[in-house]
C-alpha cells in the first residue's frame, strides 16, 4: 500500500514487466520475465501488443501448435499449451524492434511477489525493513499465483490459499490502518488495536 512506484523511469515506455533483458533478447529464456503483473498505458501501441499477443491465447488446437512453437524457440520451455509468459518472451525476441524500445524489463523490484515467499515472512518485513523499498521486502502485490480458490484444480490446498491471502489483505491493511492509529492485532485475525492516541489529524 506505501509502495511507491518510480513512474519517471518508465516516462518513455508503455509496458512494464518484471524481467532481464538478457534473458529475454539474447536468451529467449521461457522465464526471462514474468506476467502476472504489468503496468500498461492506454494508448494505441498498447492495443496492438495486446493484438500481437492475444493469438496464441484461445484454447484447443491452436494454443497446442503455439505451445509446440514456444517449446521449439525458447531456452527451457517445456512442451505444453502455450502460456502469456512464454508467448510475450517469443514476441519481444523475434519482434524486438517493434515492440522492444517501448517495453522495461524492471528487476530493480518485483512487480509481483510470489505468495510463498512473502507471506509466511510479513512479521519480519514490518520489523526489520521499511516500507516503499520496493523489493521482496515490501511487496508491490503479492500474488497468489497457482491458488484457485474457487475449487479448480489449484496447485495449493484453498484452504491454505484463503488462509494466506486473509493475511495478505491484513498486511495490506495495517498499512492504512497505522496513518489512523490503527493496528491489526495478529496478521491472522480482523480485529485491531489502536496503537497512537490522536485520530483526528492522521499524518
Amino acid at each position: 500500500m506505501e509502495f511507491e512506484v518510480p513512474w519517471e523511469k518508465y516516462k518513455d515506455s508503455n509496458l512494464v514487466m518484471h524481467g532481464w533483458k538478457e534473458m529475454v533478447y539474447d536468451q529467449r529464456n521461457w522465464v526471462g520475465l514474468n506476467t502476472g503483473s504489468f503496468f500498461i498505458r492506454n494508448c494505441q501501441w498498447s492495443l496492438d501488443v495486446l493484438d500481437a499477443w492475444a493469438p496464441m491465447g484461445p484454447r484447443g488446437k491452436v494454443r497446442d501448435e503455439a505451445g509446440k512453437l514456444l517449446a521449439r524457440e525458447l531456452k527451457g520451455r517445456p512442451v505444453f499449451e502455450a502460456d502469456d509468459q512464454s508467448a510475450m518472451v517469443y514476441l519481444l525476441a523475434t519482434q524486438r524492434d517493434k515492440w522492444g524500445d517501448k517495453v522495461y524489463l524492471e528487476n530493480s523490484y518485483y512487480l509481483h511477489g510470489y505468495w510463498e515467499i512473502l507471506v509466511d515472512r510479513y512479521e519480519e518485513m514490518i520489523e526489520k525493513f521499511h516500507p516503499g523499498l520496493g523489493d521482496d521486502r515490501w511487496p508491490l502485490v503479492t500474488h497468489f499465483v497457482g491458488c484457485k480458490p474457487c475449487g479448480k484444480a489449484g496447485d495449493y490446498p484453498v484452504e491454505r490459499c484463503l488462509k494466506q491471502m486473509d493475511r495478505a489483505f491484513n498486511f495490506g491493511d495495517n498499512q492504512i490502518l497505522q496513518i489512523y492509529g490503527f493496528v491489526h492485532n495478529s496478521l491472522a485475525g480482523w480485529r485491531v488495536r489502536r496503537v497512537r492516541g490522536e485520530i483526528s489529524n492522521p499524518p
